[in-house]
């Protein structure tokens, strides 16, 4: 989804022509897996982190086109809604010192958007999940960024869904009901997304251990409490991202209708190659948008990859030799609150990934893919109060899981991966003190509301005061 396209129109010959590529780019890189021709240059790691433009009045400010013109950097590019950007990151190799190079890279763009912000009508950056003061006007087309691929999108998911407007129903701590009728819901939810290069013969172990990861990095990240002045699940962006995009696969397919966005509909087995049969066999085309070239490009393949949104995704790339390469896209954790929470969150999860990767028995064979998926959204929904079952079976506070048990895992994945010992020491305990602290983005929000009252624009300038001094979140006051 991250390449524009030409036109948001299409004929029943643009669907036809797009699902025959399709089925040739599937069927080459199914020959692919069985060569190994993948890239062996691995692990590398990389983020996407994608933020708010707020105004003086800490309401979204739809101006990402004068600030994606005045930024000029191609490592900063635009989302769904106007008020929406994404920051990128060079990959790094994961040893040494790549967690602090990925923090001082971050580092310095999130400031140089900052100044640039600042430039265009005194508008701000602000990175959390779901903006506490967005209101249901807000998401309207009119805010959306003016690229044909957003407007194909919301195109082609009503008619997916036949004309039927979005149904938003979140029970939580309080309850949301409501209908939409348009895509724009999605650009309420601003997330961190995590890259990691793999290794083909060990892609399917990493695949694996993301999904059974993904309950205690939503319960050590929670940063989206409240939508449109309620408080719901700790981690609202799951839910709202599930319901905004709410299209089915074929009705007819094996399992389906399966979801669009969703955790997945099982472990993989022996190859990642089954994610994208399962991508040709389950999902109609959503953008028949058809390309020349070389078909070793994979446009096709890529594209349709690109609307479907598991919340841990494989992805295939390019070396810069044309090498093909294998990434595990962890797309669970919120955006912020800091730049230091950020890159603390992408070790811990670096880490534990590694070591559930090198351990001598498979955790997927310890862990049913129903309990992991049970586990996220439990820890979604409870963040570090939920119930999280881990691989002996036992049953207990995420809590207590992360600081026992988690945490030392992490490390000794990271001490895999030589990663240098400062490094793991530094960015584990930031999560260690917030684990520990019990204070997450989205717990320092219900404490802020408990005390001040239901003032979303208060709550939204003071968060953005404490982001901007940029210490870690467990050391925020209310």
């Amino acid at each position: 989804m991250g390449d524009e396209i030409s036109h948001s129109q299409f004929s029943d010959a643009d669907f036809e022509a797009f699902r025959e590529r399709l089925a040739a780019e599937t069927e080459l890189l199914g020959r692919w897996f069985e060569e190994g021709a993948f890239s062996a240059d691995a692990p590398m790691c990389g983020l996407e982190l994608e933020a708010w433009l707020i105004d003086r009045q800490a309401r979204p400010a739809s101006v990402n086109r004068d600030f994606l013109d005045a930024m000029g950097d191609p490592m900063v590019v635009p989302e769904l809604a106007q008020f929406n950007v994404e920051l990128n990151v060079q990959p790094q190799r994961l040893r040494g010192q790549a967690l602090s190079r990925l923090r001082r890279q971050l580092d310095a763009t999130w400031r140089e958007s900052e100044r640039v912000a600042a430039g265009i009508g005194g508008s701000r950056l602000m990175m959390i999940g779901i903006l506490p003061s967005v209101r249901q006007q807000d998401l309207s087309l009119d805010n959306m960024s003016r690229l044909e691929r957003y407007r194909a999108l919301n195109e082609q998911v009503l008619r997916l869904r036949e004309g039927k407007p979005i149904r938003l129903e979140i029970h939580g701590r309080e309850h949301l009901s409501l209908v939409h009728e348009d895509v724009m819901l999605e650009s309420a939810t601003t997330s961190l997304q995590l890259h990691l290069k793999v290794e083909q013969r060990l892609a399917v172990r990493y695949y694996n251990a993301a999904q059974i990861l993904s309950a205690p990095l939503v319960a050590a990240a929670a940063n989206s409490p409240c939508l449109f002045g309620h408080q719901l699940w700790d981690e609202t962006r799951i839910p709202l991202f599930e319901q905004a995009v709410e299209v089915g696969g074929f009705a007819g397919a094996a399992r389906g209708p399966v979801r669009r966005v969703s955790f997945g509909t099982g472990y993989a087995k022996t190859s990642l190659f089954e994610c994208f049969v399962e991508n040709q066999q389950h999902f109609p085309v959503m953008l028949p948008m058809v390309y020349a070239g070389d078909e070793r490009e994979l446009r096709h393949l890529r594209l349709h990859n690109g609307t479907i949104w598991r919340w841990n995704r494989p992805l295939i790339g390019f070396d810069d030799d044309g090498t093909p390469h294998l990434r595990i896209e962890q797309r669970v954790m919120p955006a912020g609150p800091t730049v230091i929470d950020v890159v603390a969150n992408a070790a811990f999860y670096y880490g534990l990934v590694e070591a559930l990767v090198r351990a001598d028995t498979p955790p997927e064979s310890l862990l049913p893919f129903a309990a992991a998926r049970d586990n996220f959204y439990a820890a979604a929904r409870d963040g570090l109060e939920a119930q999280i079952t881990w691989l002996d079976g036992r049953k207990g506070p995420a809590q207590g899981l992360l600081l026992d048990r988690l945490l030392p895992l992490a490390r000794h994945g990271l001490e895999l991966l030589e990663i240098d010992a400062g490094e793991r020491e530094h960015y584990l305990s930031i999560v260690r003190q917030r684990v520990a602290n019990a204070c997450t983005g989205a717990a320092w929000q219900r404490a802020w509301l408990a005390r001040h009252g239901p003032d979303m624009q208060g709550l939204t300038e003071a968060y953005y005061t404490r982001q901007r001094r940029g210490e870690p979140v467990h050391g925020w006051d209310c």
